[in-house]
């Protein structure tokens, strides 16, 4: 599957369930677990509780996902077409 195929939500890291995953409350309500996405490793971008985030779920299991992205703390968005 392509990033493009991705749905990106948006949501907060509301626990840190261990082994690389966390447990992200969606806008809309609803808790996925994710997982952080390869480039944010690879640059040891650091996830903690509380953090908002946008999340990349798959169309066909939509109750898991990877972080994209991790907003910066006075939670200005990532514009769009930025590539990431």
């Amino acid at each position: 599957m392509s990033k493009k195929d991705l749905i990106t939500v948006s949501g907060a890291i509301a626990k840190i369930l261990g082994g690389g995953r966390y447990l992200v409350r969606l806008e809309n309500g609803s808790e996925i677990t994710a997982q952080l996405s390869g480039r944010m490793r690879r640059f040891h971008i650091r996830v903690i509780q509380g953090d908002r985030v946008q999340c990349g779920v798959s169309p066909y299991d939509p109750s898991h996902g990877f972080i994209t992205y991790r907003e910066p703390p006075g939670g200005a968005p990532r514009p769009e077409g930025e590539r990431g």
